[in-house]
């Protein structure tokens, strides 16, 4: 890209609201899924007794192993959805003449 065109890009309106719209969705994006983490964080500070339970008294698996299953499967959606809504989101060329 040449500088000139580089400075209209940079100057157009139009492309400072597609970077504060994928800016809002990474920073949405982002808190749901530092608030799901900190949340079982906060679980295994205070309630490790509640994630040391097994599912039902046959299992050895503990509560935390699914929820912990939950969070990692979490991330990957939330990064899939990123992906895809910040692809529709494009700098149509016409705005740049």
């Amino acid at each position: 890209m040449s500088a000139d065109l580089y400075e209209k890009v940079k100057k157009n309106p139009k492309f400072h609201q597609l970077i504060a719209q994928r800016s809002r969705l990474a920073w949405g994006l982002s808190s749901i899924i530092l608030l799901i983490y900190f949340t079982f964080i906060l679980l295994i500070a205070f309630a490790p007794d509640f994630l040391g339970q097994t599912i039902n008294n046959s299992s050895i698996i503990s509560i935390g192993i699914p929820i912990g299953v939950f969070i990692i499967v979490t991330a990957f959606i939330l990064t899939g959805i990123y992906v895809r809504k910040a692809n529709k989101l494009k700098f149509p060329n016409n705005y740049l003449w």
